[in-house]
């Protein structure tokens, strides 16, 4: 029987974990915090609680536009966010989850153990708890480590007052005023959620907008979004201190302005957590940056150790961890494994409203490396989207411009993380807009902009010419 040894539990650790065993494989699982990592713990699972909760104050805030009216001036005159509970939720039902998922992982058969794991060589795997180690002997070895918040060497988070999103949760009352360093997916997912409770955010760019490593149409949407509905964007601000000042904060910009706030959240990146592992010392090559070079099949140069999740660099994104988990386990123990392909990788970021992107980008297609055919269609036009008063968004499609096979798609809307799913299997399964647009949609509903788009794409000398709308 194989012994396979997952340094990890995150959801690349738990996801390989069940495969291996599956698999007939003899697996241990080492995980310091609790099942389900960052991810479930304080990541994903967190941060997505805290936004679904944001969504429904925002509802409340727009139920003019539908002819229900608030009987106050504000919002927050009749709603009062009780933040202590809103994060014990948030944290009670990660909990909740990562129990579910060492449920699952006992019930399957999975040796599960406590503490922190380093190599000892190739082969071992040696794991410490309370000062006691144990060693295991491993056929493959996969580490799943995950990444630490950075923090600015100026700017060190107390966990009070100067906050990384990790410990965000520990606040038990709103913030007066929420400087928000960082305008990437984080940032502005936390600038969003807080925005929407009622928090006055001021969201520090080093940019020119939000976002800028998405669609820019995309991005100018939620910067649009955000503006109006009060938040106050600083673009091309470069934050590199931050300290307390009696009971509020300073942030310090490059040009030497200072913002003062009552927290401030950074959201600045992230370290992989490969150091102490023993990587090193067992052969496995690593990048300038410290994440684990791996190839499409999750191996390292050391062909008994593999990598998966976000201290790979491959896609910080939970799925891409689970995929790269399983395909690793599917590689390593025989079985039939398709390598990772990330132009089918969706991904979205939940804020109000949703960027959900799949496939080819606008960069590549603006940059001249590839020729598609593309059409944006906003959603301000959509039957369902009138309906619930929804204006800000549209739907875009990347096609061949051969064949009229979809590459790509950006989906700008509420919901639009479940309104890409159709568009990713269209690129996975390379379906034409043609055969896009002919499967039924219901009317109304938000999936009609997308088969519209598709439809739109249609020409009938089967030549797709490059389209603006």
């Amino acid at each position: 029987m194989t012994k396979v040894v997952i340094i990890g539990g995150g959801p690349g650790g738990y996801e390989a974990a069940l495969v291996g065993n599956q698999l007939g494989g003899e697996v241990t699982l080492i995980e310091r915090d609790g099942m389900g990592g960052a991810a479930v713990l304080s990541d994903c699972v967190p941060s997505k609680t805290l936004i679904a909760t944001a969504e429904v104050m925002v509802r409340i805030e727009t139920a003019d536009a539908l002819g229900l009216h608030v009987k106050a001036d504000d919002v927050s005159d009749v709603v009062d966010v009780d933040m202590a509970e809103v994060n014990q939720r948030v944290l009670d039902l990660a909990h909740a989850q990562s129990a579910d998922i060492e449920r699952r992982l006992t019930d399957d058969g999975v040796n599960l153990v406590a503490g922190t794991a380093r190599l000892d060589g190739p082969n071992r795997v040696i794991a410490t708890h309370e000062g006691r180690e144990t060693s295991y002997d491993a056929d493959v070895v996969l580490v799943a480590t995950g990444t630490t918040p950075r923090e600015l060497p100026d700017a060190p988070c107390d966990g009070e007052r100067i906050l990384n999103w990790k410990q965000v949760y520990n606040l038990t009352e709103l913030p007066e005023r929420l400087i928000v360093v960082g305008s990437g997916v984080t940032g502005a997912e936390f600038a969003s959620a807080y925005d929407a409770l009622g928090c006055d955010v001021v969201l520090v760019s080093s940019r020119d907008q939000v976002l800028p490593g998405e669609d820019q149409d995309a991005a100018a949407v939620l910067q649009q979004a955000f503006e109006r509905r009060g938040m106050t964007i600083m673009s091309r601000a470069r934050a590199v201190a931050a300290r307390r000042r009696g009971d509020g904060v300073v942030v310090t910009l490059a040009d030497g302005r200072e913002v003062e706030g009552s927290h401030c959240l950074m959201a600045v990146g992230a370290i992989p957590n490969s150091a102490g592992l023993g990587l090193e010392e067992a052969g496995v090559e690593l990048t300038a940056s410290g994440h684990i070079r791996v190839d499409r099949v999750s191996r390292t140069n050391n062909r008994d150790i593999y990598a998966a999740g976000d201290v790979t660099g491959v896609f910080a994104l939970a799925s891409v961890a689970a995929m790269q988990g399983r395909v690793a386990m599917w590689h390593s123990l025989g079985d039939a494994v398709k390598p990772l392909d990330l132009r089918s990788v969706s991904s979205n970021v939940f804020t109000t409203p949703e960027v959900a992107t799949v496939g080819i980008t606008q960069k590549e297609v603006d940059s001249g490396e590839v020729r598609v055919a593309s059409l944006l269609m906003p959603i301000a036009s959509n039957a369902r989207a009138k309906m619930m008063s929804f204006t800000d968004g549209f739907v875009k499609l990347f096609c061949l411009p051969t064949t009229g096979v979809i590459v790509g798609g950006v989906v700008v809307a509420p919901r639009a993380s479940e309104l890409i799913h159709s568009v990713s299997l269209a690129v996975a399964q390379r379906v034409t807009v043609d055969d896009f647009s002919h499967a039924f949609t219901v009317y109304p509903s938000m999936s009609g902009t997308v088969a519209e788009a598709a439809r739109r794409l249609h020409t009938r000398d089967g030549a797709w010419n490059t389209l603006t709308n």
